[in-house]
């Protein structure tokens, strides 16, 4: 009876009470808009209906939803309400059959979880120096002066510096220019028409299809190779032949290459649109790319080494990289699939309805982020904190299924940016520049091409290099109104999953703050423990242990740095007397 409920509500044939985008077509309904311009039709959907839109696309009854509250409603619903691992089989063939969301729950956490060492605090400290020397090694040739395609160029150097990272050595030595093309072939295969059916027979997918197969003979190679040789590597390559699953069973060729891919997915495909778009919109925004520079020449000098911690200290790139990831996120159309009935605001969602969350839309809405189309990376310094709002920037998801891989993008961004700007000027040769929506990972449209030329000497900017981290609660209004508004009592009674808090006094004396850590966001990075051990600590399942919710006064420099850092945003800073 549910099947048939469901498939009647998509036909049109029963009603639901939720309010439907106008102009759609029988039987068909919206799909014609959604193969031929999906973000167009999100974008009608929220200027024309707000915050809830019914679409009916094909098959799948579907309700687009927009804004921080209703991100947060969907983000924050556990996964047997709202499920990702329905819509994401579109990955299946990508990562294999039987892999991550393609895998029973159980399963893919396994799985997911083997990711998770190539993306700890410990192993992100070593990253920099690697990325830096690709960069340095891609641009050897290039001259005083001449021009190259930026979609082109990020593409393969990202390859290269994930690859490199993420996998080791001995996998980025083995890697060659079929390799960028069949990688290239395999990414294009994931486009939005493959929510509808993703073995249809058309020319990409059998592209992508034929890039997997490829893909497995290649990394078998190299498996066979080092198994061969007896060697073992400090890599993620080495990580997954080691890897076995709780039953003690290990992973086969076609698995290992299954973790390689979406370990690449996590660290390729974001890092190379938005060192793309990032460099674009610095392009067209003179002024700002000047004081940026100044502040990456203060803070490397000519030939400083670009480490990990001093890429924390260049705040100005990091907000264009974030206003990049605002105005063109890498991923427009997130989705989660109703597996029990699911209301927000009196809307009813019936299971087997696909709920569409949208960075896109959603982060250029001016009553979220004022001007929204206006390349501003200021909108991210102190006092507008405009990111700090929860659930409004998302250009990574949010919850507990945020992108396990945000934070190094971030970094691998910065780091590819802080080497380029500061041997080469760049011109855009046509500042017409789209977006390319063939595939699910939004690009610039090709040709993008730019001149470089060398720089001749540093800008002469006056920007402090060092920009000490602002307390959320003083800068932050969103933040501060929260913490006005709740005690501590009622922050751990909205968020079951936060770690409890412990009784007055208990610990290093009496602070005037206190921590509280959401475990359902937490992923493991370890970034906490990193910055202040004597606080956290992670535990044997990867989560976050709270040593201290009541920490010395001392230590809240360390504290606030834990929270600013974590990827996933699962550490919370409360100003107040704990007794």
């Amino acid at each position: 009876m549910q099947v048939q409920k469901v498939v009647r509500r998509a036909l049109g044939l029963e009603r639901s009470n939720v309010p439907e985008l106008p102009g759609a077509l029988p039987i068909l309904g919206h799909t014609v808009e959604f193969v031929r311009d999906t973000i167009a039709l999100l974008s009608r959907a929220q200027r024309e209906m707000g915050e809830v839109a019914a679409l009916r696309v094909a098959h799948l009854p579907m309700v687009a939803m927009f804004g921080p509250e209703a991100h947060q409603a969907v983000f924050r619903a556990p996964d047997r309400q709202l499920n990702p691992q329905e819509a994401y089989k579109i990955m299946t063939p990508v990562f294999g059959e039987g892999m991550v969301y393609d895998a029973p729950p159980d399963k893919m956490n396994e799985q997911l979880k083997m990711l998770l060492p190539a993306l700890k605090d410990r192993r992100m400290r070593t990253y920099g120096e690697i990325i830096v020397k690709e960069v340095e090694d891609s641009i050897a040739q290039w001259g005083e002066e001449g021009e190259l395609d930026l979609v082109d160029y990020c593409r393969v150097l990202t390859n290269f510096t994930s690859s490199h990272t993420l996998l080791g050595k001995e996998f980025r030595e083995g890697m060659t220019d079929e390799f960028a093309r069949v990688y290239h072939d395999l990414e294009r295969g994931v486009t939005p028409l493959a929510y509808l059916n993703a073995h249809l027979p058309i020319p990409s997918f059998r592209r992508r299809d034929q890039a997997r197969v490829r893909l497995v003979e290649m990394i078998s190679e190299i498996v066979a190779q080092r198994r061969h040789s007896g060697r073992e590597g400090e890599d993620f390559l080495q990580t997954m032949m080691d890897a076995q699953y709780k039953s003690g069973v290990h992973l086969n060729d076609d698995e290992i290459t299954g973790m390689l891919l979406a370990a690449m997915f996590a660290g390729h495909h974001t890092s190379s649109v938005t060192t793309a778009w990032t460099l674009i919109e610095l392009l067209k925004s003179p002024q700002y790319l000047e004081r940026m520079l100044g502040q990456l020449d203060a803070t490397f000098g000519t030939d400083g080494e670009v480490s990990y911690q001093a890429l924390r200290h260049i705040d100005l790139t990091e907000n264009a990289v974030k206003e990049a990831l605002r105005l063109h996120p890498p991923l427009f159309m997130l989705i989660r699939v109703v597996m029990e009935p699911f209301s927000y605001k009196g809307i009813d969602m019936e299971p087997g309805t696909w709920i569409v969350v949208s960075p896109t839309v959603s982060h250029r809405m001016a009553s979220v982020f004022p001007e929204p189309m206006r390349f501003d990376p200021d909108r991210y310094a102190p006092p507008r904190l405009e990111d700090k709002q929860d659930y409004a920037f998302i250009p990574f998801g949010g919850g507990r299924h945020k992108c396990m891989g945000n934070a190094f993008a971030l970094l691998q961004v910065k780091a590819i940016l802080a080497v380029l700007l500061r041997r080469f000027e760049f011109e855009l040769v046509s500042s017409d520049v789209g977006e390319d929506f063939h595939g699910l990972v939004v690009g610039p449209t090709q040709p993008c091409r730019v001149r470089y030329r060398r720089r001749q000497r540093p800008a002469q900017v006056d920007v402090p290099v060092d920009v000490a981290p602002k307390r959320v609660s003083e800068a932050c209004p969103f933040h501060a109104e929260a913490e006005a508004d709740a005690a501590v009592e009622a922050e751990v009674e909205a968020q079951p999953d936060a770690q409890p808090v412990a009784p007055p006094g208990v610990g290093e004396g009496t602070a005037s703050y206190t921590v509280v850590v959401d475990l359902d966001l937490c992923q493991g990075h370890a970034v906490c423990a990193g910055e202040a051990p004597e606080v956290f600590d992670v535990g044997d399942d990867d989560k976050v242990l709270l040593l201290e919710p009541f920490p010395a006064a001392s230590l809240r420099d360390k504290v606030e740095l834990a929270a600013e850092y974590c990827p996933t945003r699962a550490i919370r800073v409360i100003d107040g007397e704990a007794n």
